[in-house]
């Protein structure tokens, strides 16, 4: 099992995610594809010392890609994404 501490890869900064984050406190993490639910709150609540309210998890599949000179397609490596909700008044200091 991967460490608390390594679980989160980054922090996904889009308009949509800063709407999320400031409206009703929900922040989006790109995650190792082995994290489950549990092991997601638990690194959040450890790295940034919040309280989580609720996590959803979502697999983003990866985006075909055509090579120019063979014409084969293949795809891009596909990404794990958690939105996590914490609890009123915890928010992530984003640097």
């Amino acid at each position: 099992m991967i460490h608390t501490d390594k679980i989160i890869k980054s922090l996904r900064l889009t308009e949509k995610t800063n709407a999320q984050s400031s409206e009703i406190g929900q922040y989006t993490f790109e995650v190792f594809k082995d994290a489950s639910k549990g092991s997601i709150k638990a690194a959040v609540e450890k790295v940034f010392d919040v309280t989580v309210k609720r996590v959803n998890v979502m697999n983003q599949i990866g985006k075909p890609r055509r090579n120019r000179k063979t014409g084969k397609t293949t795809r891009r490596a596909g990404i794990k994404k958690a939105i996590v909700t914490l609890k009123q008044g915890d928010t992530i200091e984003i640097v």
